[in-house]
């Protein structure tokens, strides 16, 4: 296993020097940010232009990593794949199969993004419209030799307050997911900070689905015992999105929440996965300013170099 992190926190700085200062620091990957240049989503960033990337601009990519000694664990681009606007969901379809160029170009083989939803229908409904854009989607990856993987993210209120944006945040999503797509280019992102604030047991998920387990992203998840009991599960009502009032629960960097890092990181090596553990770097303490979010980074890395060796 090896240390890297999603380079979205760093924003708009290039990303060559991300690449120097992860190697200065101890890291040993970069998962590369690649949303659109026109893009206003938060936590994202455009590391690299896929629709205009060229085989010279992969070829230096390519060679200061190695000067770097870093690898790309794969490129990024996290968006609603199941829009319920047919044009905009047809961009990000688009995009993503960029995305997956460019991971040829560069050599990486892995890209990561969401399944995402249709707000106007169920879930269940959903399944068939997944079956549907992702069937063409890993059809594209298979012939690219190209992985895609899904984070388990379920973007509560990402389309409308109190409802999940995506259809796969879930033990048993994954498996609906993987029984209408059973390509074995089709896989997961782990991220066991999204399986703790459902009181979902991130370590008894790894054996089932260590088959289907490509890339792991680092990231904690701080739960507030004495807040449950006042918001319950579906969280506070009155949210207003100001600091400090996150609920039950808020993302934290590792070994500031409530993952057993060293618990988790052997029940991955117990079942087979060597890959990158990445750290996405979501901490509200942590943010805010560049020397905030390297020293955040900084702080899980220690934390996480306990037990990758």
């Amino acid at each position: 296993m090896y240390l890297g992190f999603l380079t979205v926190c760093l924003g708009n700085m290039p990303l060559k020097e991300k690449a120097k200062w992860a190697s200065e620091n101890g890291f040993k990957s970069l998962e590369i940010a690649c949303w659109p240049k026109d893009n206003t989503r938060d936590y994202s960033a455009s590391d690299i232009d896929v629709e205009n990337l060229t085989p010279e601009e992969a070829e230096e990519i390519k060679k200061y990593f190695k000067e770097y000694g870093l690898t790309i664990s794969s490129l990024a681009y996290y968006d609603n794949n199941l829009d319920r606007d047919p044009e905009k969901r047809k961009f990000i379809n688009n995009h993503l199969k960029k995305c997956i160029d460019a991971a040829q170009m560069l050599g990486t083989d892995m890209v990561g993004t969401f399944v995402g939803r249709n707000i106007e229908k169920s879930i269940k409904d959903n399944f068939d419209e997944f079956g549907r854009v992702f069937t063409d989607i890993i059809s594209y990856a298979e012939d690219k030799g190209i992985k895609i993987i899904i984070e388990n993210c379920p973007m509560k209120g990402w389309q409308v307050p109190g409802l999940p944006g995506t259809i796969s945040f879930t033990p048993e999503l994954w498996e609906e997911m993987f029984r209408r797509i059973p390509s074995k280019n089709f896989g997961l992102n782990l991220d066991p900070s999204h399986l703790v604030w459902q009181f979902i047991d991130y370590i008894d998920v790894i054996p089932e689905f260590k088959d289907r387990i490509f890339h792991v992203h680092a990231k904690d998840t701080e739960v507030f015992e004495d807040k449950f009991k006042r918001y319950g599960v579906f969280n506070r009502q009155l949210y207003t999105g100001t600091h400090g009032e996150f609920g039950y629960w808020r993302y934290r960097m590792p070994g500031m929440g409530n993952v057993d890092w060293g618990k988790f990181i052997k029940a991955l090596k117990d079942n087979g996965y060597n890959g990158v553990i990445s750290i996405e770097h979501e901490d509200p303490l942590y943010e805010g300013s560049e020397e905030k979010v390297k020293e955040g980074l900084l702080l899980g890395l220690k934390h996480l170099s306990q037990f990758v060796k």
